[in-house]
């Protein structure tokens, strides 16, 4: 039984989850492309001096900031940091939305909402993003130069590109209408194996996205010719190289979790644990490039721009994994295609 209310007001929220993080990522770019000649004049920025003259008085030096004991108007925040707080605020925005889209959906239908390629994908996205708001809050709370919270929240739009795509195709080419699973789905294991390959992918993509910044800023720090164009505006390398690191670390255990998981599923489903299926074997070569970036990261001589490679090529079979994998190739998971 389906409840067609709430599947509909389901489906509004997701529409109206899209148009929100396409406000936010414009936001975001929007200070990125704003905000470097203000954090230069912010860096070179002198700071308040004031001189006591005759009798005690202080006085105003030209050129000089505020003057101690007079009440000085708190000044105005640069267009810039405008949109960035705004661009976060909007992100949260949207991220409410898509969870509410996905419970309604949930209590629609009276299953986990992770039944099908649309609602895998709209989950995936979510994950995503909150990934990157927690990445920002921690990073904030760390870093206290006034130079880098722009600089890390001009992150956001690259992290919203591909959500906001990924977003539009499962509610367009992916969209399936609020229904109850196939029986091959309706079991317990649905909230344990999937969820985790949820979170897992989510994550991933974070990562991966983290090393294509990493790629662009190296080249920018490599050439100073690039300096002013979009490589010298992002974080360090250093930054970004070590924000997909860290979210692979995390999120390889729940991957690996994810993987065993569905093989136990497989054995309670099929009466066994591995069948070489298309989806297992793509999952098992995504493991073994994580683990291998991992390691590379850890090797001297293949840290830096073979390691990103490697993680941007994991991202890759994710990809092929959700899309291709689920959609084309035939196998015993394509009961949960379209």
């Amino acid at each position: 039984m389906v409840d067609q209310t709430l599947s509909d007001l389901s489906d509004m929220a997701f529409a109206t989850s899209v148009v929100v993080y396409i406000l936010a990522m414009s936001l975001y770019f929007a200070e990125f492309a704003s905000g470097k000649a203000t954090d230069n004049a912010a860096e070179n920025a002198e700071p308040a001096r004031a001189t006591v003259g005759a009798g005690g008085v202080a006085t105003k030096e030209p050129g000089s900031g505020p003057v101690v004991g007079r009440l000085e108007p708190e000044p105005r925040k640069p267009w810039s940091e405008r949109f960035g707080g705004m661009a976060v605020a909007v992100t949260v925005l949207g991220v409410l939305v898509q969870a509410f889209s996905l419970i309604t959906r949930g209590v629609a239908v009276g299953r986990a909402p992770w039944g099908n390629m649309y609602e895998f994908g709209s989950a995936i996205c979510l994950v995503a993003v909150v990934a990157w708001l927690v990445v920002l809050y921690r990073q904030s709370r760390a870093v206290r130069k006034p130079t880098t919270a722009p600089k890390l929240r001009g992150l956001g739009g690259f992290v919203l590109l591909p959500t906001t795509l990924l977003l539009f195709l499962s509610g367009t080419a992916l969209y399936a209408t609020a229904s109850q699973l196939q029986p091959a789905l309706q079991s317990y294991w649905l909230w344990i194996h999937v969820s985790a390959a949820i979170v897992s992918t989510g994550v991933l993509m974070f990562a991966g996205v983290a090393s294509v910044l990493f790629l662009v800023r190296l080249r920018s720090e490599n050439d100073p010719g690039e300096q002013g164009r979009i490589g010298g505006r992002l974080p360090s390398s250093q930054v970004l190289d070590r924000f997909a690191y860290r979210a692979t670390v995390l999120i390889m255990p729940v991957w690996t979790f994810a993987i065993i998981a569905g093989a136990m599923w497989a054995e309670a489903a099929w009466g066994r644990f591995w069948g070489w299926d298309p989806k297992e074997t793509c999952s098992l070569i995504a493991w073994i490039v994580y683990a291998a970036y991992l390691h590379a990261r850890a090797t001297s001589g293949w840290r830096g721009t073979r390691a990103a490679w490697i993680n941007i090529f994991g991202l890759a079979v994710m990809i092929f994994n959700l899309f291709f994998i689920n959609i084309v190739i035939s196998g015993l998971h394509s009961y949960a295609g379209l």
